[in-house]
C-alpha cells in the first residue's frame, strides 16, 4: 500500500491489501450480490424518499414500538445470512465424499460454521426475543414506554453495531474458525494469530453490552412501571417469562464480558489466562463461557414459553391452565439454569462425582419444563381451538420440542454425553430446541402480534405454507443427523470417507432446501399482506379475541399507549374488563408527556464499529480517536436537556374518540 512499511503500519495497522479477499470465488460473487441488493435497497430509498422518515420515525426513535419492530428486521435480514451459511454446510456435507472434496476448502468451511452459530445465536435469536419483549412487555403492564427510554435505543445500536462488525468480516479479513464459542488454546494468539477470533471477540462485546443495558430497562419497567392493581401474580406469563429472563441477561451477560477480555488480554498483551503458561488453565475458560451460554439457552426459550402460553389460552378460548404452577415453573427454571452448565464439558475429565451433580439437575430442570408442556395440553383439552396460523406454531413446537427434551434428558446421562457428545447427535439436539423452541415461537409470537403492531393481519394461506415448509424441513434436516450420530460420525467436518453416508446428508440438504422454502413463504407473507393491508385490516384493535391488556389499546397503538393508565382486577386483564363492561373514557385528556427522539444512540453505535474494527487491525490511533469521540458524545448527551415534548390535548383527543368509535363498532 505505501513503499515505507513503518509508515503503513503506523497508519493501517496490520491492514493491507491482502485482506480483501479477492482470490475467493465464493466471496467474490457474495461481494456482487450484496453490492447488487445494497444499489437496489439505497435507490429504493432514495427513489420513494424515505430516508428522511427513517432517521425521524426509525433510527433516532426512543418509542418502545417502533424499536421492538428494528429489533425484529435486524434479526430476519440476519436469518437470511446466516441460513446462506446452512445452507453452504450442507450442500458440502452432501457432496464431499472420498475423492469429491467439495467446494468449500477446510479454511472456509471452519470459518462458515462459526460465524453461523455467532450470528444465529447472537444476532437472530437474541434481536427476536429482545424485539418481542420490547414492543409487547410495556403494553401488556399498561405503561407508555420503557423506564429508560434512550438506553433503549442506545443498545439496539450496539446490537446493530456488532452485527455490522461480524459482516464487515466477511469482505475484510476472515472470521474465526474456533467454533461458536472460541475455546482456547483454539482462540489463542499461537494457533489463531490473525483477525478472525478479534472479530469474534469485539462483536460480541459491543453486541453484549447492548444486551446488558436492555436486560437492565426491561427489569425496571417490569418492576417499577407496572399499571395500579397489577401485582406479580397479575402478570401475564409473557411478561414473567421476560422477567425472568431478563434476570439471567443480567446475571450473565457481565461473565461473557470478563471471559471475553481475559481472551482479549492474552491476544493483546501477552497475559495468561487462558494458556497452560504462568498459571494460566483453558478450563477456566470453558467453565466461564458456559456459565454464561447455559443461562443463555433459557434467556432464548423462556421468552418463547411465554408467547406458547398466551397463544394457547386465546385460541383455546380458555384460561390458561395452572397460571401459578406456569409463574412458580418459570422462577424455578431461572433458578436452576445455573445449576447445570458443566453438562457442557462431560467429556473434559471433571471426574464422576461432579458429572453426577450436574447430570441429576439437568435431569431435575426437565420436570418444570415438562410441567410447561402439560399445563399447556390441559388448556387445549375441552378448549374451542382455532387452528389459525399462531396455533399451528404452537402445536408445531410442543410435539418437536418434546423429541428435543428427551433427547436432551438422554445426553445428560454422563456416559452416553461421552458417546455422542462430538457428534452429529447433539447438534441435532441443539436444533431441535431452538428451532423447534425459540425459532417456532418468535414466529409464532411474530404472526401473533403483528395485527396489533401494523393494524392488518398477516396473510393465512402463505403463514400456513411457511409453517409446513418449516416444520417438514425441520424434520427432514435434523433427524437425519441424530441418525448419523448414533453411528457414531463426529461434529464439525468437512469431508467424509465413507459413501454410505451420504444419503443422509443428502436428505440433510433436502430438509435444509424446504426451510429455505419455509423462509422465502414468511417473505411472501409479509408482501402479500402489505399489499392486501385494507382486506385484512383489523378495526377492532383486538383481531384475535385477546386476552392481555395489550389488546385494549387500537392496533398500531398510538406513540403514548395508553390515554389513561389501565386498573387491573385480573391476571387476564383485558378479557376481565370486557366482562365488566369497559368503557373507554372521551373527555377529561390531559397533555401526554414524552421523551424526544435523538441521533446519539446511533452514533455511538457508529463509532463503536469504528473502534472495534481499529482494535481488530491494530489501527491505534484510529481507536484512540473513535474511543475519545464516543466518551465526548456521551458526555455530550448527558447535557442535553431538550429531551421531552408534550402530545398536545387535542390530538390525544381525536386519538381516543378514533379508537373509542372503533370500540364501538366492535360491539
Amino acid at each position: 500500500m505505501f513503499s515505507n512499511p513503518d509508515l503503513q503500519k503506523l497508519l493501517f495497522g496490520r491492514l493491507t491489501l491482502d485482506a480483501v479477499p479477492l482470490h475467493e470465488p465464493i466471496l467474490l460473487v457474495t461481494f456482487a450480490m450484496v453490492g447488487l441488493g445494497g444499489l437496489v435497497v439505497l435507490g429504493g430509498l432514495t427513489y420513494f424518499r424515505l430516508w428522511g422518515p427513517l432517521w425521524r420515525d426509525w433510527f433516532t426513535s426512543v418509542d418502545h414500538k417502533k424499536i421492538g419492530i428494528m429489533y425484529i428486521v435486524l434479526a430476519l435480514v440476519m436469518l437470511l445470512r446466516g441460513f446462506a451459511d446452512a445452507l453452504m454446510m450442507r450442500a458440502q456435507q452432501a457432496m464431499a465424499f472420498g475423492a469429491n472434496e467439495g467446494y468449500l476448502p477446510p479454511h472456509h468451511y471452519d470459518q462458515i460454521f462459526t460465524a453461523h452459530g455467532v450470528i444465529m445465536i447472537f444476532f437472530v435469536a437474541m434481536p427476536l426475543v429482545t424485539g418481542l419483549m420490547n414492543y409487547v412487555v410495556p403494553l401488556q403492564i399498561g405503561a407508555r414506554d420503557v423506564a429508560f427510554p434512550f438506553l433503549n435505543n442506545f443498545s439496539f445500536w450496539m446490537t446493530v453495531s456488532g452485527a455490522l462488525t461480524v459482516m464487515a468480516s466477511l469482505f475484510v479479513g476472515e472470521f474465526a474458525r474456533t467454533g461458536w464459542l472460541a475455546y482456547p488454546p483454539l482462540s489463542g494468539p499461537a494457533m489463531s494469530p490473525g483477525v478472525g477470533v478479534d472479530y469474534y471477540i469485539w462483536a460480541l462485546q459491543i453486541a453484549g453490552i447492548g444486551t446488558l443495558l436492555s436486560g437492565i430497562n426491561l427489569i425496571a419497567t417490569i418492576v417499577k412501571m407496572r399499571a395500579p392493581g397489577m401485582s406479580m401474580m397479575r402478570m401475564p406469563i409473557f411478561t414473567w417469562t421476560s422477567l425472568c429472563t431478563n434476570i439471567l441477561i443480567v446475571a450473565a451477560f457481565p461473565v461473557l464480558t470478563a471471559v471475553l477480555s481475559m481472551l482479549s488480554l492474552d491476544r493483546y498483551v501477552g497475559t495468561h489466562f487462558f494458556s497452560n503458561d504462568l498459571g494460566g488453565n483453558p478450563m477456566m475458560y470453558v467453565n466461564l463461557v458456559w456459565i454464561w451460554g447455559h443461562p443463555e439457552v433459557y434467556i432464548l426459550i423462556l421468552p418463547a414459553f411465554g408467547v406458547f402460553s398466551e397463544i394457547v389460552a386465546t385460541f383455546s378460548r380458555k384460561r390458561l391452565f395452572g397460571y401459578a404452577s406456569m409463574v412458580y415453573a418459570t422462577v424455578v427454571i431461572t433458578i436452576l439454569s445455573y445449576l447445570v452448565w458443566l453438562h457442557h464439558f462431560f467429556t473434559m475429565g471433571s471426574g464422576a462425582s461432579v458429572n453426577s451433580f450436574f447430570g441429576i439437575t439437568t435431569m431435575i430442570i426437565s420436570i418444570p419444563t415438562g410441567a410447561k408442556i402439560f399445563n399447556w395440553l390441559f388448556t387445549m383439552y375441552r378448549g374451542r381451538i382455532d387452528f389459525d396460523v399462531p396455533m399451528l406454531w404452537t402445536v408445531g413446537f410442543m410435539v418437536t420440542f418434546t423429541v428435543g427434551g428427551m433427547t436432551g434428558v438422554l445426553l445428560a446421562v454422563p456416559p452416553a454425553d461421552f458417546v455422542l457428545h462430538n457428534s452429529l447427535f447433539l447438534v441435532a439436539h441443539f436444533h431441535n430446541v431452538i428451532i423447534g423452541g425459540v425459532l417456532f415461537g418468535m414466529l409464532a409470537g411474530i404472526t401473533y402480534w403483528f395485527p396489533k403492531a401494523f393494524g392488518y393481519k398477516l396473510d393465512p394461506f402463505w403463514g400456513k405454507t411457511s409453517f409446513w415448509f418449516w416444520l417438514t424441513g425441520f424434520w427432514f434436516a435434523f433427524m437425519p443427523l441424530y441418525i448419523l450420530g448414533l453411528m457414531g460420525v463426529t461434529r464439525r467436518v468437512q469431508h467424509f470417507d465413507d459413501p454410505s453416508l451420504q444419503i443422509w446428508f443428502v436428505i440433510a440438504a433436502f430438509g435444509a432446501f424446504l426451510i429455505l422454502l419455509g423462509i422465502a413463504s414468511f417473505i411472501v407473507t409479509l408482501v402479500v399482506s402489505f399489499l392486501r393491508r385494507e382486506e385484512l385490516r383489523d378495526l377492532t384493535g383486538d383481531p384475535w379475541n385477546g386476552r392481555t391488556l395489550e389488546w385494549a389499546t387500537s392496533s398500531p397503538p398510538p406513540d403514548y399507549n395508553f390515554a389513561f393508565t389501565p386498573v387491573v382486577h385480573d391476571h387476564d386483564a383485558w378479557w376481565d374488563m370486557k366482562k365488566r363492561g369497559y368503557v373507554r373514557p372521551v373527555s377529561g385528556f390531559n397533555k401526554i408527556h414524552m421523551p424526544r427522539s435523538t441521533a446519539a444512540g446511533i452514533i455511538l453505535g457508529m463509532l463503536s464499529i469504528v473502534f472495534s474494527f481499529a482494535m481488530i487491525w491494530y489501527i491505534w490511533w484510529l481507536a484512540a480517536l473513535s474511543f475519545v469521540a464516543l466518551a465526548v458524545v456521551t458526555i455530550g448527551h448527558t447535557f442535553n436537556y431538550a429531551r421531552d415534548f408534550y402530545i398536545p390535548v387535542d390530538e390525544v383527543v381525536r386519538t381516543e374518540n378514533a379508537r373509542t368509535a372503533l370500540l364501538a363498532e366492535r360491539v
